[in-house]
């Protein structure tokens, strides 16, 4: 019906920078909100970005300031730019895209943030 790709995920020194995609394919008459969550091992999954329909972007305290979320609502991509990385961004990061039809969720990419 839908699927998420992502890409963007790696190794990165911290203070360094990396950007995240997650693609929306299927059958999409239009998206509302488009998400990114994280979660490290042992921890539950959090919210860390969310952009609405029409723009407005929040975020989770902790990634103020350094996190940037966007989206290209012709490509049906979100985008997640990550600045002055730290050793605690360190997480599988997934995307969420929220129709009509329900919630959907990319396959998670890993992003390592090494000291």
């Amino acid at each position: 019906q839908v699927q998420l790709v992502e890409s963007g995920g790696g190794l990165v020194q911290a203070g360094g920078s990396l950007r995240l995609s997650c693609a929306a394919s299927g059958s999409i008459f239009s998206i509302n909100n488009m998400a990114w969550y994280r979660q490290a091992p042992g921890k539950q999954r959090e919210l860390v970005a969310v952009i609405t329909s029409g723009g407005p972007a929040y975020y989770v305290g902790s990634v103020k300031g350094r996190f940037s979320i966007s989206r290209d609502n012709a490509k049906n991509t979100v985008y997640l730019q990550m600045n002055s990385l730290k050793p605690e961004d360190t997480a599988v990061y997934y995307c969420n895209v929220q129709l009509v039809e329900g919630n959907y969720w990319g396959q998670g990419t890993q992003v390592t943030v090494s000291s």
